[in-house]
């Protein structure tokens, strides 16, 4: 919940979701809440890859939910690299780009962890 709850909400404003909370502010305090939950989230499923790696490696559904999160790091990449220090500025609306960034980086992390859920289902 770190990791969503953190993230997810700074997506759900760049979306356009609660225009009245100025972006920059929430960037930066949310941003390293995140951060933090992708470390615990990579710590405690690598435990859990070990205990049971055999069976992972050919599941499709695990294929796909680590395909989600590197598209989710790469869209986190792209958004930081392209609009650093540039949120001040937007006011109630972020560029388009930066809302698609949000949209995009929300889908990622809810279909990471639906494929993640039916790992033991496949």
């Amino acid at each position: 919940m770190l990791l969503v709850g953190g993230i997810g909400v700074v997506d759900l404003r760049l979306a356009g979701l609660m225009r009245g909370v100025p972006i920059a502010p929430l960037l930066a305090a949310l941003t390293p809440l995140a951060i933090a939950g992708f470390v615990l989230l990579a710590a405690s499923g690598s435990v859990m890859l070990a205990a049971d790696a055999r069976a992972l490696a050919g599941n499709p559904m695990f294929a796909r939910k680590l395909v989600m999160i590197g598209l989710a790091l790469a869209n986190a990449a792209l958004f930081a690299r392209l609009w650093r220090g540039q949120a001040a500025g937007w006011g109630a609306h972020p560029p388009l780009a930066a809302r698609l960034s949000g949209l995009l980086s929300l889908a990622f992390w809810l279909l990471a962890a639906g494929f993640g859920r039916l790992i033991a289902y496949v």
